[in-house]
């Protein structure tokens, strides 16, 4: 007969009950801790996250899942221009550290096999360089962020990948040509990047352009910013190597109201093209004086400006038939590395969520997907070290396309900063260049005011070719 116990209840009945019991008791006493509290030593052995305790008398075997062990919480820090003249590009931002937290949930499973709870801290850099690297400071030194992550044009860019190299923290980031990215540094040791190059912008605006009927005679509209000095200097070479004469009537302030002068400019030398870098309200001031001063091209294609439904929304009718580089769209054949969305999935639940239109800087969505792949490859996510080493070795099939730091160089085909094959690859160490596209607005009489319609991809490859639709000249009559 059993020995009873002092409460009335035998060892053997005891452990009938607590075999039915088992799968409710907590991980951390587990049915060891019951029997062991009942005078009967149990050995135990825990191998991947589960707890399995074995009794040595005749009752049953339970055994308790207890899930990856508990990890350090890990601190991403994300820098954007949520307010001021740049604010455009931060519109999606709100939208992707949403999607990116509902990914990450109660946490992730690292390199190390831990859960560790993750947090998003986002900085809003105001549109402006010095405040970029102030909050870029802060989230390093006050925040204590693990990684960082920055998106939206050199101007904010630059500032916080200095500031991670300084301090020894690693960063991606997205939205900046790759070359004003660099700047003079040949390579960055915590910086990794993944956008289009001036090869493949300067390859689309021409692309473009050799699609109409032309004088072949360009206005150049370059601000004085990193971007309009690089570009300035670069679209001319390329563009007059191939018969185009280039008209330049110099840098411009951003910001800058009256553009009479250029305007002028471009009317006396007859060009019937025009391409730059301007900021959004600058654009709307050049376009509509242009057209109130009777300045007709027959095309138009400005870096930044035209990115966004709401700059061509602000212009109305004299906007139809804009055209702009096509970083990512909702026709692109690709997938995200979190939840295996679609590019038209993404786009589509962006404007359901939002009531927004489908925006290109929904590709900053991605350095999400990079900062989570760094995280579950590192084989300690809390080492800086271990994660740059994760992220040294990415090769991930991402929303705008592979992202493969593995790969070989690409081969350059001269000296110069946009002396590479247009198009995607691993451009530099820090480097992986998805490829661009061109587009243009057109009124179509649809769900909105613009549709940003797909014209070419002598850069992007990926692109459907056959549902490319062929470039109306300026001005297209609206209806």
């Amino acid at each position: 007969m059993s020995e009873p116990s002092r409460n009335g209840v035998t060892r053997r009945e005891f452990l009938k009950i607590a075999g039915v019991a088992g799968a409710a008791v907590g991980a951390t006493g587990g049915l060891g801790g019951l029997l062991a509290a009942c005078g009967e030593e149990k050995p135990t052995s825990t191998t991947a996250g589960t707890v399995s305790t074995t009794a040595t008398t005749s009752g049953p075997t339970t055994s308790v899942s207890a899930g990856p062990e508990a990890g350090e919480q890990i601190k991403l820090g994300f820098v954007t221009p949520l307010t001021g003249p740049l604010a455009s590009f931060g519109v999606p931002d709100k939208y992707c550290v949403d999607r990116w937290k509902e990914y990450i949930g109660d946490g992730i499973v690292g390199g190390d096999g831990k859960k560790h709870p993750v947090s998003i801290e986002v900085q809003d850099s105001q549109s402006d360089v010095s405040r970029a690297a102030q909050v870029a400071g802060d989230l390093i030194n006050n925040a204590k962020v693990d990684l960082l992550m920055v998106a939206s044009t050199p101007d904010t860019v630059t500032p916080v990948v200095e500031q991670a190299e300084a301090a020894g923290v690693p960063i991606v980031s997205t939205d900046c040509p790759w070359q004003t990215y660099l700047g003079q540094n040949k390579e960055y040791k915590w910086s990794y990047h993944v956008f289009f190059g001036g090869e493949d912008w300067i390859t689309e605006l021409w692309a473009c352009y050799e699609q109409l009927s032309t004088n072949k005679k360009v206005g150049a509209m370059f601000d004085n910013t990193a971007d309009g000095l690089f570009f300035s200097a670069e679209v001319p070479k390329f563009m007059q190597a191939r018969g185009y004469t280039v008209v330049d009537p110099g840098r411009f302030q951003p910001g800058t109201e009256d553009f009479t002068k250029e305007i002028s400019t471009f009317k006396k030398e007859g060009v019937e093209l025009i391409t730059g870098n301007m900021i959004p309200p600058d654009f709307t001031n050049f376009w509509k004086g242009a057209a109130q001063q009777g300045l007709q091209v027959k095309g138009c294609m400005i870096g930044k400006a035209l990115l966004f439904p709401d700059s061509v929304d602000a212009l109305g009718p004299i906007a139809n038939g804009l055209l702009k580089e096509l970083w990512w769209h909702r026709t692109f054949p690709f997938k995200s590395s979190l939840t295996g969305e679609t590019c038209a999935q993404l786009a589509d639940d962006f404007e359901a969520r939002t009531g927004l239109q489908q925006t290109a800087p929904l590709l900053h969505y991605v350095v999400g997907e990079m900062a989570i792949y760094a995280i579950k490859n590192a084989t300690d996510p809390k080492n800086k070290e271990s994660l740059l080493a994760a992220i040294e070795k990415m090769k991930v099939d991402t929303i705008v396309g592979t992202i493969d730091f593995t790969a070989p160089l690409v081969t350059p085909t001269g000296s110069g900063p946009v002396d590479y094959p247009a198009g995607p690859g691993h451009k530099t160490k820090n480097v992986y260049d998805h490829g661009l596209g061109g587009a243009q607005w057109l009124m179509q009489g649809g769900k909105w005011t613009f549709d940003e319609v797909p014209v070419d991809n002598t850069a992007a490859p990926y692109m459907d070719k056959a549902s490319l639709q062929p470039i109306k000249p300026l001005p297209i009559a609206t209806s």
